[in-house]
């Protein structure tokens, strides 16, 4: 069975793919921002307001960890291997925060800026964590290493966007080559998948009560995404055997789907059926999963998550490449194979 996909509008990656990351969006209640990241700048094209793309300088190449940006889009956050750092679109820096270094080379060195390790080769491939902004954008959540020299420890903080002010701070007690944060509607929530390698990697659910960060911790596990109302998240394994319903309220698993006993064999004889590391959930009892996600045509799936059954193929108008992502409550997004457009989709039979 197939369910078609309604294509709502197309939008054009505003640098270039030569010397940028893939586009991609974030979303908050009523904003959506597409944001791509290059070598020297930042750019954040508004979908929802006034449809203006917002540039900001990057003080350091785009392989030297993440970037997240405030859901009005006027101030970004580079996560880099030395120090969280906040600008605003002039690139006058709001203020910086210095933490442990994220170098494969174990460096112990606690930088003061980035020039001091530019042109070293294990910088350059280092590790790295995260930030992402409260659904409220009052809140900023972030992954580093602490400044512990060779016991360097990982962390979660929250922090006061406004001047960086750690509101508080909890051990995760990872080894993580990169992480991933996903808010939750709920500011007071959000996920984590810290990458620790084929065999491990972590999601951390976390709660702060005002005062104190706490977080549950489901090991082997990959976060997919969120409901639209924030009561359940998504996960699969390190394997992509199957993916896994939770009750966001406590962490239980209510339910799981088996990739191999539910989605039809992939053309190539050479492949198993596995669930990507990416999926949207657009809809409270709908979510749009794929496999293949490297295939020239690869295949997406709508998902029931209270059933956990397997509701059809996506059959979409034009080619799209990829994993499906989620674009906020209602739709999710594909980009296209060489990186330059950016495509908004909803099932078609939506209100």
């Amino acid at each position: 069975m197939t369910v078609a996909a309604r294509l709502v509008s197309t939008v054009a990656a505003p640098l270039d793919p030569a010397s940028a990351d893939a586009p991609q969006m974030l979303h908050s209640p009523g904003r959506r921002l597409l944001v791509q990241r290059g070598d020297t700048e930042l750019a954040v094209h508004d979908l929802d307001g006034e449809g203006t793309v917002v540039r900001f300088p990057a003080p350091w190449p785009r392989r030297y960890g993440s970037v997240t940006v405030s859901p009005t889009g006027d101030v970004a956050v580079f996560a880099g291997v030395h120090a969280l750092r906040a600008v605003d679109s002039t690139g006058a820096v709001r203020w910086e925060i210095r933490h442990g270094c994220w170098s494969a080379a174990v460096c112990t060195v606690a930088h003061a800026s980035f020039a001091e390790n530019a042109d070293d080769y294990h910088h350059g491939h280092a590790d790295s964590g995260s930030a992402a902004f409260s659904s409220d954008g009052k809140l900023l959540w972030a992954h580093i290493r602490n400044c512990t020299g060779h016991d360097a420890d990982e962390e979660w903080l929250i922090i006061d966007p406004a001047d960086g002010t750690v509101l508080t701070r909890a051990a995760t007690m990872t080894v993580g080559s990169g992480s991933i944060h996903f808010p939750h509607p709920d500011p007071a929530y959000m996920g984590l998948t810290v990458l620790e390698g084929e065999e491990n990697s972590p999601v951390l659910w976390g709660h702060w009560d005002g005062e104190k960060l706490t977080f549950q911790r489901f090991e082997e596990e990959v976060l997919l995404a969120v409901s639209p109302s924030g009561q359940h998240f998504l996960t699969t394994d390190p394997g992509q055997w199957a993916l896994y319903l939770h009750r966001a309220e406590d962490g239980t698993e209510l339910r799981r789907l088996n990739a191999g006993e539910a989605v039809p064999p992939p053309p190539s004889e050479d492949d198993r059926v596995c669930w990507d590391y990416e999926a949207a959930f657009p809809y409270e009892d709908t979510a749009v999963v794929g496999t293949e996600h490297y295939a020239e045509v690869p295949r997406h799936w709508l998902v029931q998550p209270h059933t956990m059954a397997l509701g059809g193929r996506i059959a979409y108008p034009l080619p799209v490449s990829g994993s499906p992502r989620w674009a906020g409550q209602g739709a999710w997004y594909t980009v296209s194979k060489d990186k330059t457009t950016l495509h908004l989709w909803q099932l078609a039979d939506a209100p």
